[in-house]
């Protein structure tokens, strides 16, 4: 297995705090928001190989994380245009050869994660993608996430990008573990209408409604996706407090 974390977005919602330094870098308790998704992991057994897709100030990125990390090979994967992060999966394709992959975001923050279980939990199911996700008080913060319905089985049925209104308590985050297979899915994932790109939920739902088992598992006690001046601020507290 490999992992794959996506460090390529220019974070335009950060405002001038991203406006010369990939939000990925920017500073979180004194280290780069990545290097928290690069220990998560650089910690996992069964990760091989981790490939990092990089596009706005790439070389910041390669200098910060250089060619390994904790004795795991990093590769770089340059993506050219800002198409969103299914275009970022399926740029990484050919680093990922015919590998089943981890998927981290380079600016995410998670409080007590367990990625060993997720990998353990991902091989043990049979599931052709697993994705990580948390249980939350405040059901608003789903709507800058997705939304996660599961069926009796406890196989998921249906995933929803940002929802309005959240029917249950459980956030999808961006730490997700797929079959190699899920590259054949790309092609059909169709465009959001909202954003104009490709979605994360909707790549997956195509595997749910070609009758693939997909599976979710508890992740992290706490999460966060940095995507505006106030959540950085936000999450600094919360994560001292919940630390």
């Amino acid at each position: 297995m490999k992992a794959l974390i996506l460090a390529a977005g220019r974070g335009k919602r950060l405002g001038a705090i991203s406006e010369n330094v990939n939000k990925c870098m920017i500073k979180f308790n004194g280290r780069p928001l990545i290097s928290y998704s690069l220990a998560c992991a650089a910690a996992l057994d069964l990760v091989e190989q981790i490939v990092i897709v990089v596009g706005y100030k790439a070389d910041d990125v390669i200098r910060e994380c250089g060619e390994s990390y904790a004795g795991k090979q990093i590769v770089y994967v340059r993506q050219d245009q800002q198409q969103g992060l299914v275009y970022a999966i399926e740029q990484s394709r050919p680093a990922i050869g015919s590998s089943d992959f981890i998927l981290m975001l380079g600016d995410e923050l998670m409080v007590n994660p367990c990625h060993a279980k997720f990998i353990e939990e991902f091989v043990k199911s049979g599931a052709f993608a697993m994705c990580g996700v948390v249980e939350v008080n405040d059901t608003g913060l789903i709507k800058k996430t997705y939304a996660v319905l599961q069926g009796n089985d406890g196989r998921v049925m249906r995933l929803i990008e940002k929802p309005e209104h959240a029917f249950n308590n459980i956030m999808g985050t961006g730490n997700c573990i797929f079959k190699n297979g899920i590259f054949s899915y790309i092609p059909k994932t169709p465009i959001n209408q909202k954003r104009g790109e490709k979605e994360l939920p909707d790549l997956i739902q195509c595997a749910v409604d070609d009758g693939r088992l997909i599976k979710i598992f508890p992740i992290c006690k706490a999460y966060a996706n940095i995507n505006s001046e106030q959540e950085l601020k936000d999450t600094g507290s919360f994560f001292s407090h919940l630390s």
